[in-house]
């Protein structure tokens, strides 16, 4: 008899995009044996996404859902004694805060309203969930018929006033509120005509540190932020002084004397122009706002944009339990990796080698491992599980497959990372997909972006 060929493996269509899962972001439990991690895919109708909560035993490689339905739930966070998660989630035409337990169970809905939730934290007692919120300009429209309607005109009275992904922007700013865990009690620390973002607790839960721009028009002084930090429990907020220019994602320190966060010193730069740093400060502006890697050529933040995500990450640098070094990302030729550097400054230490784009990352706890969605040229991403030192991805574990089912029957194309030279002799960095069965003897059409020119062009051989 002859042997049974092989089944052919068919090329990878338009209707494929649709059946994709995608790995969102990850957050790691406080006992590090448990994370959970959120995937992405296009509901039935095709018409918009849909996000589900998974958790996975860290020890066993079990996986188990949480959540279902036609919802959106991002934003996963671990309360601190690991019995619960918190998430933002889309449900029942409203965004709102739930929680879960741990072991599994239903969801209970916190608080929602018509707008949009975002940076989500504990309190360190578990007590209450700290985040940043803005209400829809429907919010106050009681007739849901009339919700949907789009408006005849609008009044737009701001420079930035549409964004991608999310439309006109409402009249309300972001503000800093707070929910309590048992009472469901909502309490509304910061107000004003400026948008405060990116709350962080302190760990002995007496301070929450957020950015605010208060210049007279924000949009024509992106670059002059300025941090604050204001009671938990409600009161006057604080300035802390930094040098003038951008400041994102603060992170308190583990004895809730410093402020990590991510900035530089140049607030007459493009964007771009200057690299973000981290730096540290005290709640107190004492000792003063320092540049811990001052020599370092990158953005210390993820700027890879690919196709299966509505942007890159900025997420706040992570302190080690002990205080003495911080966790952070950078971008460089193509990838994004993980790097720690000393909190009294110094060079960084790269944990991760291997080329990829870490999408998002997780530490918590000790901080012995890092839980990170890894995406590269052949998969929409995965979780990893890295040890937190140097060279950790050496022995990186995958703990997902997320579209082994979809992936097994598709013939992918090669790619293939080529450099070449600029017209002044500058070293470019491209890829070369070629197409699948490619064939090195025959000739091919080509579609190349950002080709400088046709004789560099001619230079590149796809054999090659």
């Amino acid at each position: 008899m002859k042997p049974k060929s092989k089944s052919k493996k068919r090329y990878f269509n338009a209707e494929d995009i649709c059946r994709l899962n995608v790995i969102t972001s990850v957050a790691i439990s406080p006992d590090e044996k448990k994370f959970v991690y959120t995937m992405e895919q296009v509901s039935e109708d095709k018409r918009k996404y849909r996000s589900h909560i998974y958790l996975v035993d860290i020890g066993t490689g079990e996986s188990r859902r949480f959540t279902f339905g036609e919802v959106h739930d991002r934003g996963v966070v671990w309360s601190p004694d690991g019995e619960y998660i918190a998430f933002v989630s889309t449900r029942d035409k409203k965004s709102g805060i739930y929680i879960i337990p741990s072991e599994g169970g239903a969801e209970r809905k916190l608080y929602e309203a018509d707008g949009s939730f975002d940076w989500l934290c504990w309190t360190p007692d578990g007590k209450e969930l700290v985040f940043q919120f803005r209400h829809n300009d429907s919010h106050a429209v009681k007739d849901e018929k009339k919700k949907k309607e789009t408006p005849l005109c609008r009044h737009i009275t701001r420079l930035f006033y549409r964004y991608d992904g999310q439309g006109f922007l409402p009249k309300d700013r972001f503000h800093i509120w707070k929910v309590g865990v048992e009472s469901g009690k909502v309490q509304q620390l910061t107000k004003g005509k400026y948008d405060d973002l990116q709350p962080a607790v302190s760990p002995d839960g007496k301070w929450i540190a957020f950015v605010s721009n208060r210049n007279k028009v924000p949009e024509l002084n992106s670059l002059k932020d300025d941090l604050y930090i204001i009671p938990t429990g409600g009161g006057k907020e604080k300035r802390i002084p930094t040098p003038g220019g951008p400041v994102m994602a603060p992170a308190f320190s583990p004895d809730s004397k410093k402020v990590a966060y991510l900035g530089h010193a140049n607030p007459d730069a493009a964007w771009g122009v200057t690299n973000f740093h981290i730096w540290t400060v005290g709640i107190s502006g004492r000792p003063t706002a320092r540049d811990l890697i001052p020599e370092f050529d990158r953005q210390a933040y993820d700027q890879t944009i690919g196709d299966l995500g509505e942007g890159f990450g900025v997420e706040s640098p992570i302190w080690s339990p002990d205080g003495k070094r911080l966790y952070f990302a950078a971008s460089d030729t193509g990838s994004t990796h993980l790097f720690y550097v000393p909190a009294k400054g110094g060079l960084p230490t790269r944990i991760t080698k291997r080329n990829g784009h870490i999408k998002s990352y997780g530490l918590n706890g000790r901080k012995r491992q890092i839980a990170a969605v890894v995406s590269d040229l052949t998969t929409p991403g995965e979780v990893h599980l890295i040890p937190a030192v140097y060279d950790g991805d050496r022995k990186f574990r995958v703990l997902t497959i997320s579209n082994k089912a979809l992936f097994s029957g598709i013939s992918f194309p090669k790619i293939k990372e080529i450099w070449f030279k600029a017209y002044d002799g500058t070293d470019l960095q491209g890829w070369l997909a070629t197409p699948p069965n490619f064939n090195r003897n025959k000739k091919y059409p080509a579609i190349s972006q950002t080709m400088p020119s046709l004789k560099q062009a001619s230079d590149i051989r796809i054999g090659d």
